[in-house]
């Protein structure tokens, strides 16, 4: 896991945290992290409710792969699985005023969403 640290100023963690956790509980806290953090452009918030947007986008094409006759069911699940892990480990960052990026897709997820 690499750690990126846009958010130095202990400040901006404390400002942001609660917007990150907002932002890993359901889409709704992740729409509501997303209104909050609009206009503050809080950096600790935004690289958490990116990492968020990718691990939600990327459970939803997972669970596409269901319509797969018997096997697609496996996948799904064990992709649900390690999407699950990391969930936590995002969670667990926005909590401890941290900003790993979650392994594998975490650094694709920044670039991806980093007009968010």
């Amino acid at each position: 896991m690499k750690t990126t640290n846009p958010a130095t100023n202990d400040t901006i963690v404390q400002e942001g945290r609660t917007t990150a956790i907002v932002s890993y509980i359901t889409l709704v806290g992740l729409i509501v992290a997303y209104v909050m953090n609009k206009d503050k452009k809080n950096t600790f918030a935004q690289f958490h409710i990116r990492q968020n947007i990718g691990l939600f986008i990327l459970s939803f094409v997972g669970g596409l792969l269901q319509i797969i006759p018997a096997i697609g069911v496996i996948i799904a699940y064990v992709i649900f699985t390690v999407f699950f892990i990391f969930w936590v480990i995002g969670l667990l960052g926005a909590w401890n005023g941290r900003t790993t990026a979650v392994p594998v897709v975490g650094e694709k997820i920044q670039e991806w969403f980093k007009n968010f």
